[in-house]
Parts: C-alpha cells; structure tokens; sequence
C-alpha cells in the first residue's frame, strides 16, 4: 500500500472535515486471461494488485452530502433525496451510483462526507473505477453498519456502473478489487461468483504492465455493442449465455449471422477455454504452457473480437519479437489501456528501455511501464 497516499488522504480529510475518518483500501485488478469472457457467464483470472483508492469516510454534521477526488482538486456537494445521474459528470456519477443502488435497497442513509484518491493510472484498463465503487459501498457499510454482505456490495457496484455510467460491465473488476488475495489469482466462475484462489509460481518471470497511454473513444460504445452481439448470438441457439455453447452449435449459425459476429462469438467460446486451460497449466507448474495461451489470447482479442488497437498490437509484436517476454496481451476493454507481459525478471530493465525506445520513434508518444503486486482485496485500513 502507498503510506504517503493514505496519509494524504487521512490529512485531507481532517482538515477539511474536522473528523476522524474511516479509511478503505480498494485495489485495482489485473486479469491474466479470459477477457470479455464475464459478461457471458464464462471464466476470467484477475488478482487485485497493490495500485489503490483510498478512501477517507465519515458521517457529516451538515444536512448535504460532500465528495472530495484529492487527485482532481474537486468537490461536489449534494442532498440524499435527489441522487440522480449527471451528464458528463466522470467519477460523480460512479460514486452517485453506488448510493442510488444502495437507495434502491431500501436502505436509509444519512449525510456523509467523503475524500479519496488513488494511484491506479486512469484509462489503464486496471479498473480505477470498480476499485473507486467499492471503496464507497465498502465505507458506507462501515460507517452506517448496513450489514451488506461483500458479495451485495460488488452488484451495487456493478449496478451503479450499469445504471449511471452506462457501461454493461460484467462482475469479474468488482469482484477481483473485492476479493482479492496476496499472492494468488482467482479463477473465477462469472456464473456462480465463485472463485478457486490459484497461487502462481512465475519461476523466473515477472508481470510487467504496459501502459500504451491512450484511450480511443471507441470504447464504450464498442463494449456495449460486442455484449449485444453475444446476448443475441445466444439467444439464437436458446442458450442462456455464449457460456453454454460449444464451436459445433455456434457453427450452425454460420450463414445466418455476420462473419463478423460469428467470429465475435467463436472468441469468447475459445477464451472461455483458455482460462480452463491456464488454470491447467498453472496446476501443471508449466509456465511456458501458460505464455503461449496468454499471446494466443491477444491474436483472438485483436483478429476476432477487435477491441485492440495499434499500439497495444506494437507492444505485443514488439513483446514477441524479444527472446525475454513469454506472454503478452491486452488487458481490460481495449482499445487503449495496458498489455500485461510474462518476462525473465533479469530482463526487466532491458527490456522496458528498449520499448520505450521503440514506442516513442513509432507513435511520439511515452509508454508507462509497472511493475504490481498482488495484493488483499478491498479492507479498512487498520
């Protein structure tokens, strides 16, 4: 955890509040593999990783409810009896959200005040936030006793996400920043919520993010489209999610659908598979096993589901080419964001000067290179 955050956070609040606060540690998440899978009732992997937002909480005097983001320097005050969504209104409306669905519980609330901030870089695709959801449902619970289960709490947060930012997430971010466990990856069942905690020996080889630093507009709107693609590519079959269908029933559909729409489908069947395989490998202790699923992963995500982008493919490309990486995709939506790398650890430093070096020539523009580590899920900070 980052102590000078957290310190900030807590002095912020004080000052500002007068009050004692609450602090939550809500973590971002990675996801080895199985992308797009969780909103087709499929498998993902993710881990929470030590990148947070902390959030500082307490109950107010005042008869308003007041939200600090420290990063941004902004404020936003408002009553409780008149949560609704704003247009364009960024991290308001996740934190408005959570409060609508905790509302729609009919759970009362009182007034509240709030600072948070945090150190997972915006638009990575690491899940800032389902991390900033979850601290908020997370320190109302504590601070009002609501006795919300973590399991209630991570739909709220995915509720909020649906129903005032408009993105049809699926539930593996909230769950992954939720539930999060040191040292292990989750292998989680997106159907039944639940998970097999998987302690990974990477036997010489690190995790390394790279952050291409774009974002390309595409991408909600790309997201809410590919989920209605395999919404009703199952639908077709009577199939209750893409899940429940193998390659021979979706080849039925073949020359009823767009060969665009087919291939959509048949990526998320074949990932699907390849977090069961992983999960294998993993057992297995073969890691090279595991590399070459994770870089097959990304061909699908890039040739078949087109959520990439050309610099998350350089990056790849430029991950294959070396002799060092043995694993290397996308993570997250697409479009932008991070790959997420499988290297020697020796090579670390090579490695990430060279693609600095390369990204910069080709696009102008500066790659962000993270070393994580896997951390507890979101928790109060003692």
């Amino acid at each position: 955890m980052n102590t000078h955050l957290k310190e900030n956070i807590s002095s912020k609040f004080l000052k500002k509040y007068k009050s004692k606060p609450k602090l939550v540690f809500s973590p971002g998440r990675i996801n080895l593999i199985g992308e797009h899978t969780d909103y087709n009732d499929g498998f993902v992997f993710p881990a929470a990783i030590d990148k947070s937002i902390i959030t500082a909480i307490d109950i107010s005097d005042t008869n308003y409810c007041s939200v600090y983001a420290y990063d941004k320097k902004e404020e936003y005050q408002f009553n409780l009896d008149s949560v609704e969504a704003i247009p364009n209104g960024g991290w308001r409306n996740y934190v408005l959200g959570v409060i609508s669905e905790i509302q729609k519980k009919g759970i009362g609330l009182s007034p509240f005040n709030i600072v948070f901030g945090g150190d997972i870089p915006g638009g990575a695709g690491l899940s800032s936030s389902a991390a900033l959801e979850n601290g908020i449902v997370f320190g109302l619970n504590e601070v009002f006793k609501l006795d919300l289960t973590k399991e209630e709490m991570i739909f709220i947060s995915q509720k909020a996400e649906h129903n005032f930012v408009g993105v049809k997430c699926g539930i593996m971010d909230q769950y992954a920043s939720m539930f999060g466990l040191k040292n292990h990856f989750l292998h989680l069942d997106c159907r039944t919520i639940e998970a097999k905690p998987y302690q990974i020996d990477l036997k010489g080889y690190e995790l390394l993010l790279i952050n291409t630093n774009v974002k390309h507009k595409l991408s909600d709107s790309a997201y809410n489209n590919r989920r209605s693609v395999c919404e009703n590519v199952s639908a077709l079959l009577h199939k209750k999610a893409l899940r429940d269908v193998t390659e021979k029933e979706l080849h039925v559909l073949k020359n009823k659908i767009s060969k665009k729409d087919y291939q959509k489908a048949l990526y998320v069947i074949q990932e699907i598979e390849r977090t069961q395989k992983a999960a294998e490998a993993i057992e297995n202790g073969d890691i090279k096993k595991l590399g070459q699923l994770i870089y097959k992963s990304h061909a699908g995500l890039q040739h078949q589901y087109k959520v990439s982008c050309d610099e998350l493919d350089f990056l790849v490309d430029k991950a294959k080419e070396s002799n060092v990486v043995i694993g290397s995709r996308m993570m997250g939506g697409g479009f932008g964001g991070c790959t997420i790398n499988l290297i020697e650890k020796d090579q670390i430093e090579n490695f990430s000067s060279v693609i600095e070096k390369a990204y910069k020539e080709k696009f102008n523009n500066e790659c962000s290179i993270y070393q994580v580590n896997i951390s507890d899920g979101t928790h109060i900070i003692k």
